[in-house]
């Protein structure tokens, strides 16, 4: 199978179920966006800092491919085997958020991204998610998306601030404080 089909030289683009929508269209943004935040992920993986948590990254780089898999079907013609996150996804990253949560300082005020290579890489990624959760959220408004996606992707948001205080922490880089 070759890479390029010439399909999208007219600016439009396939959803699964055959529907071409322009490629600037709010839902090819909302799952071209969370694409992004899977590649951000890959990077993130590749960091030897985040080797630790490699599976858990793998687990959500592949529930974030189901979202961008439910955001890309053609919700008027759908397939038989629906492509969705698992509702399991957001207790497991509750519960990694928590684990996280207790081995570093609590937070008692706003800080600046940064704390070194890694836990700035998790900051940037988690500004994407908030893009793509923006973009869901305003597609949701006049289309039908599956809850489950913006969920997974505010715990996604969420989870990425702490990876990047647990990275920080752990590499010992300090966390500067935002002083208003």
């Amino acid at each position: 199978m070759k890479i390029y089909t010439r399909g999208g030289d007219d600016g439009t683009t396939s959803l699964m179920g055959g529907r071409r929508l322009p490629k600037f269209d709010i839902r090819v943004e909302a799952y071209g966006t969370v694409d992004e935040l899977i590649a951000w992920l890959g990077l993130i993986r590749c960091r030897e800092e985040a080797s630790k948590l490699d599976a858990e990254l793998i687990y959500l780089q592949g529930q974030l491919m189901c979202a961008a898999a439910a955001l890309a079907t053609d919700p008027d013609n759908p397939p038989k085997r629906k492509v969705i996150p698992e509702e399991s996804s957001i207790e497991r990253l509750e519960k990694l958020i928590d684990e996280l949560e207790e081995t570093i300082p609590k937070l008692d005020s706003f800080i600046l991204p940064g704390g070194g290579d890694t836990a700035s890489y998790c900051h940037i990624a988690r500004c994407v998610c908030r893009r793509a959760e923006r973009a869901v959220v305003h597609l949701a408004s006049s289309e039908d998306v599956p809850s489950i996606v913006t969920r997974l992707l505010n715990r996604t948001s969420d989870f990425l601030f702490v990876l990047a205080r647990y990275l920080a922490y752990k590499s010992e880089n300090e966390e500067v404080k935002w002083i208003y």
